[in-house]
């Protein structure tokens, strides 16, 4: 039986191909917008050619299909999500709208000339219907059954197709939006009605409301499209699991994804970190910068001690998404990312992206703008012939000559210009990497560099010279990272309730019955997927902050009964994960708890890949020729190496490129590339060389 993990990005689809005996194969085919599933499908002829079968044989003999996908996140910054409609408590109708009543300081607290926030249900959808449920979850006053039917039969009049239902406090008593939801599905039909006691059942009506809009906004989309994998994988015969990447760094069942939409929001570049740690912490240990550089997007991710971050401080454009997330950075710079002359004369690159339609220039396909992987070609970095195995032949002349035109209006030649881009995105990636780590209170000197993603080989080495990282490592799997790391991904969700209260006041009785409550759904929900109760991990956690703090961290809760000596145990323990976390801690201070979170889990198969045999560090026989490529200002003719001759042990000196399957690795004159005994690539900088 094989495990398959498919990631759909922007440019590219992945697909890795996990055997029995650790043997991994990678495949790539282009992503197509419109229709996402072509991509998967054809990644999975790719594969069945590979191992001579036809699909259907191919297909029936996997075990499970682990599979991340950029839809639900390119369906909300596109626009092109549902026409929803909002179900509220009356008079709470503008929640979304006000938001925090703060203008958007991510630009400019002062800016008067930043458009307003424009929510994804205009007002005339967002209807009020008589209830009332007091935070204690109190019934102040009982659901209007009939209003209620009528403003959903208003809604469906207006053309909703996807209603949110969000009323006060329903965290605290779901009674009331459980029975909108019925009338509104008795309206609109099943799977059409989002509820936010299902989405994020924590106090906060802005985060909740928000994060539910968002969820019923691109839930049709989502559903219409895994129903559809699914239904034609079945047709192929599949008789494994379709198990889809969450943005929390878990995977669940393509059902349980159906009702919970948001969860699928960067989907992919959640995989990424996990990586990261299963492939580099043995050689480079466990404080690691995870880049994943793909064809639209470029990803950062900085793991402490080897725990992946998460983070419930979320926006997506100007929406405010505040579900549990693996807490990546991201910006457009990706080797689509088009390069182009602002009114000042300045060279700018992205955050614009050619994509997979039509793709770069030297695609061929009637891209008539300069992009990072044309200059790449230029510089004679990727090999002139083709990528992705073959799936793209490329076309030569149609790179050079953008950046030939490119070059015009910079005054210099197409190389000089190619240079300038290469230089350009590799600044504002490590420009990227140092804002997120300052930000964290980190010295990125005291990090490795993980490189990852189809683009991210070739800018590694440049990049850590740029920042003064002395350990770069490469994943064997560096260009298909994203969907490597899914492999390592164990079945699981996160279970929140929400109980405001000073840390002197906190009631462990309570608490015990909300860990209870979650631990018991947590187990009735795996239990429907058939995982028995023996094989879950159980892990809890608090939201805790400083009383009047704005922001709250989350803090450890050991296993075991809960006691106010446990409760008092985790408050003190506080201040030292805020030490940690913020650079100081006030142990004078009141202390509150906010959330409370079991993370439920089944640990996945461990990935034990297949050892490749030893070299004598003389690589020689893998070098299938030279190119001449242009390393600063000097053009100097460059030994190519194929990644799939060289062996455990072999240096490969810079300046060498090493092409692999799914990627190209640029060693520049610095640098060394060492290879480990699982074909990953340690960057060594050369005695003396800074």
């Amino acid at each position: 039986m094989r495990r398959i993990s498919i990631d759909v990005g922007g440019t590219f689809t992945d697909c890795l191909v996990l055997s029995d005996d650790g043997s991994l194969e990678a495949f790539k085919s282009p992503t197509v917008p419109s229709r996402p599933s072509e991509g998967v499908l054809r990644c999975l002829e790719l594969a069945a050619e590979f191992y001579e079968m036809d699909v259907e044989q191919f297909v029936a003999d996997v075990e499970v299909i682990i599979h991340g996908t950029t839809l639900a996140l390119n369906t909300l910054v596109t626009g092109r999500g549902a026409n929803v409609g909002m179900l509220t408590t009356e008079g709470f109708r503008d929640v979304i709208e006000i938001r925090r009543g703060l203008r958007d300081q991510r630009v400019s607290l002062y800016d008067l000339f930043i458009p307003p926030y424009e929510p994804l249900v205009p007002r005339y959808l967002r209807l009020g219907v008589p209830e009332r449920v007091l935070y204690t979850g109190e019934v102040l006053e009982r659901l209007d059954e009939v209003a209620t039917r009528d403003a959903a039969e208003k809604l469906r009049a207006e053309g909703v197709d996807s209603v949110a239902v969000c009323f006060l406090h329903s965290y605290a008593n779901t009674e009331h939006e459980r029975r909108a939801a019925a009338i509104c599905e008795e309206v609109f039909g099943a799977g059409r009605v989002t509820t936010s006691h299902e989405i994020l059942p924590v106090w906060r009506e802005f985060e909740r409301f928000s994060t539910t809009v968002v969820s019923a906004y691109v839930a049709p989309v989502v559903v219409d499209y895994v129903t559809d994998l699914e239904a034609q994988l079945a047709e192929r015969g599949l008789r494994g699991s379709l198990l889809m990447m969450l943005a929390n760094g878990l995977v669940q069942t393509v059902d349980e994804v159906k009702d919970r939409a948001v969860y699928l929001l960067n989907s992919g570049p959640a995989a990424a970190p996990f990586a990261a740690l299963d492939s580099a912490a043995e050689s480079v240990g466990n404080d690691l910068i995870s880049i994943d550089m793909g064809g639209t997007s470029f990803d950062v991710c900085v793991i402490r001690g080897g725990v992946v971050p998460s983070t419930t401080e979320r926006w997506v454009e100007d929406h405010r998404v505040a579900i549990k997330m693996v807490d990546v950075h991201s910006i457009g710079a990706g080797g689509g990312s088009i390069a182009s002359v602002d009114a000042l004369g300045l060279l700018r690159v992205g955050p614009a992206s050619a994509g997979a339609d039509p793709g770069p220039a030297c695609y061929g396909k009637g891209g008539a703008d300069p992009t990072v992987t044309d200059a790449n070609l230029v510089l004679g970095y990727i090999p002139p012939r083709s990528l992705a195995g073959g799936e793209i032949e490329l076309d030569e002349e149609a790179g050079r000559e953008v950046l030939r035109r490119l070059g015009l209006e910079l005054q210099m030649s197409a190389e000089d210009a190619a240079r300038a881009v290469y230089e350009t995105v590799t600044a504002t990636m490590a420009d990227k990497i140092m804002e997120v780590c300052t930000r964290q209170g980190h010295d990125v000197r005291d990090f490795a560099l993980v490189v990852g993603g189809g683009a991210g080989a070739l800018h590694g080495a440049s990049l850590a010279e740029r920042l003064q990282i002395d350990r770069v490592f490469i994943p064997a799997a560096a260009g298909l990272y994203s969907a490597f790391g899914m492999l390592a991904m164990g079945i699981g969700r996160d279970f929140i309730r929400s109980y405001p209260v000073r840390a002197d006041q906190v009631d462990s009785d309570r608490v015990r019955a909300l860990f209870e409550e979650m631990e018991s759904e947590a187990r009735a929900s795996f239990e429907r997927m058939g995982v028995p109760a023996a094989a879950l991990t159980l892990t809890r956690t608090a939201e805790m902050r400083y009383v009047r703090q704005f922001h709250e961290i989350e803090v450890p809760v050991p296993a075991g009964d809960v006691t106010e000596e446990l409760l008092a145990v985790v408050s003190e323990s506080f201040h030292d994960v805020h030490e940690r976390e913020y650079g100081f801690s006030m142990p004078v201070m009141d202390v509150e708890f906010l959330i409370f979170h079991v993370r439920a889990s089944a640990a996945p198969s461990r990935v034990a890949l297949k050892e490749i045999g030893p070299g004598n560090a003389r690589p020689s026989g893998a070098q299938t020729g030279t190119r001449a490529c242009i390393w600063g200002r000097e053009v100097t003719e460059t030994p190519i190496f194929a990644a799939d001759l060289l062996r455990a042990g072999d240096r490969v000196s810079g300046p060498a490129i090493i092409e692999a399957h799914a990627t190209t690795i640029g060693v520049p004159p610095p640098f060394t590339a060492v290879v480990d005994r699982l074909g990953n690539y340690r960057l060594e900088r050369n005695e003396g060389e800074r």
